[in-house]
């Protein structure tokens, strides 16, 4: 197995590790996020997906919430040496948040209005699916805000007694109009006030797949094409949708699979 000369490998329960000669890691955690930089890589999958693969060898997956694994990567590089690793995934419990006091249309909502959600949904995945190559994610994350953690990704959800889909991102409870900033150098994809499910909301992708969304906000400050740097203010923090107070909802993705951002290189836990 060919030595790793830079990576990233986010674990559950221990912070980010970044080594000169890291190994491919044996396991990552559900909802966790691999980067990584091979030199001389030229191509590379993950499940049989093939995955951008950069001039520098940079290469980044996830494993999803409900990911069991094991994930297959294989790697060929420039040379025709190929190689493929089997990486086991971390199981992971999930505790289960009550949300009360939730607006009832918002937790079942009235059939007329299925298209409408479905339409905005649609919006959403799309602008996930871009797939640049700038590598704006190599510098790490920063919070978004500072405020306490009202919701964790991946616990299950229960809205006015009503089981509902896993938490896709983390909730911080800030004050109703905190300014909010990006994590990392991104471009914005999506921005738009006024989903009917997650209110004001802005998409920023940081490249090869990776994007960072944010729901509830009571004002945007950005406008889709918008380049914008780490610490830019990109809105203020809401309740807008689907909430019962104010807090800023941070997800993040490798495309269509919801990571925790949490475990993100550069973010402490509390």
């Amino acid at each position: 197995m060919r030595r790793w000369w830079w990576a990233v490998f986010a674990l559950l329960g221990a912070s980010a590790a970044c080594a000169a000669d890291a190994a491919l890691p044996a396991s990552v955690s559900q909802g966790g996020l691999v980067i990584a930089q091979l030199p001389e890589l030229a191509h590379a999958s993950v499940g049989g997906k093939p995955v951008r693969v950069g001039a520098d060898g940079t290469l980044v997956f996830g494993a999803g919430r409900d990911e069991k694994g094991p994930l297959l990567v294989n790697l060929a590089y420039r040379d025709g040496h190929r190689e493929s690793a089997r990486i086991a995934v971390t199981a992971r419990e999930w505790p289960i948040e009550r949300v009360n006091g939730v607006p009832p249309k918002t937790v079942n909502p009235p059939p007329e209005l299925a298209e409408r959600i479905r339409r905005e949904q649609a919006e959403v995945v799309a602008a996930r699916n871009r797939d640049d190559a700038r590598e704006d994610f190599l510098a790490g994350f920063a919070w978004p805000v500072q405020g306490r953690i009202s919701g964790r990704f991946g616990n299950q959800r229960i809205y006015n007694g009503d089981p509902k889909s896993p938490h896709s991102g983390m909730d911080i409870a800030v004050p109703q109009g905190t300014p909010v900033q990006a994590p990392a150098d991104g471009i914005v994809t999506f921005a738009k006030p006024g989903l009917y499910l997650t209110g004001g909301t802005v998409l920023l992708d940081h490249g090869y797949g990776l994007s960072s969304n944010f729901l509830h906000l009571s004002r945007l400050d950005v406008k889709v094409g918008q380049r914008v740097r780490r610490g830019d203010v990109i809105g203020a923090a809401g309740m807008t949708g689907r909430a019962t107070g104010p807090h800023v909802h941070w997800g993040f993705n490798w495309f269509g699979v919801r990571l925790d951002p949490l475990l993100l290189p550069g973010i402490a836990r509390p």
